[in-house]
């Protein structure tokens, strides 16, 4: 089963990926996230971050229906993700090979199509700007 520290070894392994400063974990391509710490949101509590819960890109809604429909043990939304390409992923419940396809496909549909292409390539994945990625914690 994975964790938060696999999403950051498999996020950091793609390339031109960013860890942005956070309690939790939080990645980005090309200035824009594919995945991140669950930031959770419960009426009179201040905000929680979840790193046994990963947010994922998905592209859109028929995808996120797909995976909410198809896989209910590992996905999940709430209603502030409502009408955006967002799910849920509970870590403790996804095998590492599973999470590494989700993480990959997230960043595909993130990143500047040049870089996909090199990922398409069978280019090995390796990521040149580790120099300014965040520190594991």
């Amino acid at each position: 089963m994975a964790d938060a520290e696999d999403v950051r070894q498999l996020a950091l392994a793609l390339p031109h990926v960013v860890e942005i400063d956070s309690q939790g974990f939080d990645f980005r391509v090309a200035d824009k996230g594919f995945v991140w710490s669950y930031p959770e949101r419960r009426p009179g509590t201040p905000r929680r971050i979840r790193t046994d819960v990963a947010v994922l890109y998905v592209g859109d809604e028929a995808e996120k229906q797909a995976l909410l429909l198809g896989e209910p043990e590992l996905f999940f939304t709430t209603s502030a993700y409502d009408g955006l390409p967002l799910v849920m992923l509970w870590l403790e419940r996804v095998s590492v090979d599973r999470l590494r396809e989700l993480v990959t496909d997230a960043w595909r549909m993130r990143a500047p199509d040049s870089l996909v292409g090199g990922l398409d390539d069978g280019v090995e994945p390796s990521n040149p700007d580790l120099s300014r990625a965040r520190p594991t914690r």
